[in-house]
């Protein structure tokens, strides 16, 4: 297993936000975020796909790492790196 493959199955949190329309997967992560001790990693799963511009605009305006991203069928992962 590569350190990649570690850390994409080792996360500290995870959100499921299937199903839910923009703005609702960035805000279930955000509220996430909020929880977590800064360095952890979150996990989120979304359906809709303007998740990917949101989270991309997100990391990069709150100084959280994106730290992959993944879309397989309509499905979008992403795993964010709390600042």
């Amino acid at each position: 297993m590569t350190d990649t493959q570690a850390w994409l199955d080792e996360c500290d949190a995870e959100v499921d936000a299937s199903g839910l329309n923009c703005p609702l997967p960035l805000l279930k992560a955000k509220l996430e975020l909020n929880k977590l001790a800064s360095g952890a990693v979150l996990k989120v799963t979304a359906t809709d796909a303007g998740s990917q511009r949101d989270f991309r605009a997100f990391a990069s305006l709150a100084g959280h790492a994106l730290l992959h991203e993944e879309a397989d069928a309509g499905v979008y992962r992403y795993w964010l790196r709390k600042a």
